[in-house]
């Protein structure tokens, strides 16, 4: 048997389809291999993340606290936020009620990540709109008509990285935890993060492919209302011309 005849078919994926969120998903899923023994592994680990949400956020914050560049983005009032705003960087810290508050959504995001059923497009929906929001276009109804927030990318990408980090040193060092379940566990965080990272940047980042469809398309409208306002004027011209003569 050759090698060739071995393999699996090939599937065709169109770059249009990757405009579409649930056909992206599709493809993210089936290409790292995210299935449904992931997302139970993930619900598993449910029991395991939950007491480490307060330290993995507390960590997260103070990293971000650690760079002027990405502390920056706690100074603007956030939205719902009723408290006292701060206009300098050197008064932020952990317990400062601005920070206190982004905390909470990074801690309700980590919950929803090992509690959301996957195999609903609500799920794909909002880690989407986590991407969407951060570019500072209105992810969340809650959002529109508010101040922009703007996180670039950069900033966003390497987060991921450094939450999957402690996650990973949390699962690995848990006494609890035997090897197939460390895992389980660690392969699952992995490929859900990873496919965070595409629904951040899909809303950054052009690809060129898709770019340049779009502008066919644009062209080809054109060019076809063009054309169409071309012939409505021949039409009206043979259609005046012999009353002119008159």
């Amino acid at each position: 048997m050759s090698a060739s005849s071995s393999t699996a078919p090939m599937e065709h994926i169109s770059i249009a389809s990757l405009s579409h969120l649930p056909s992206r998903v599709q493809y993210l899923r089936t290409f790292i291999g995210f299935t449904d023994e992931d997302a139970a592994a993930l619900h598993a680990a449910a029991p395991v993340v939950a007491p480490l949400v307060p330290t993995v956020v507390d960590a997260v914050y103070t990293k971000l606290l650690s760079f002027d560049i990405t502390a920056k983005a706690f100074v603007p009032r956030q939205t719902g936020f009723t408290g006292e705003a701060t206009a300098k960087l050197e008064d932020l810290s952990l317990e400062h009620p601005h920070v206190k508050f982004r905390k909470d959504f990074l801690g309700q995001y980590l919950v929803k990540v090992v509690s959301m059923d996957y195999d609903k497009d609500e799920t794909w929906e909002y880690l989407d709109k986590v991407g969407l929001m951060h570019t500072g276009v209105a992810g969340f109804a809650h959002r529109k008509k508010k101040p922009a927030l703007r996180v670039e990318l950069v900033h966003c990408a390497i987060l991921l990285g450094y939450v999957e980090d402690i996650l990973a040193n949390a699962v690995l060092n848990h006494p609890d935890l035997d090897l197939a379940t460390k895992t389980a566990v660690l392969r699952a965080v992995n490929k859900i993060l990873w496919i965070q990272n595409d629904l951040f940047a899909r809303h950054y980042v052009r690809d060129a492919e898709l770019e340049e469809r779009q502008v066919r398309i644009e062209r080809t409208s054109a060019a076809a209302a063009a054309f169409g306002i071309f012939a409505l004027g021949v039409g009206f011209a043979r259609y005046v011309a012999p009353l002119w003569r008159k």
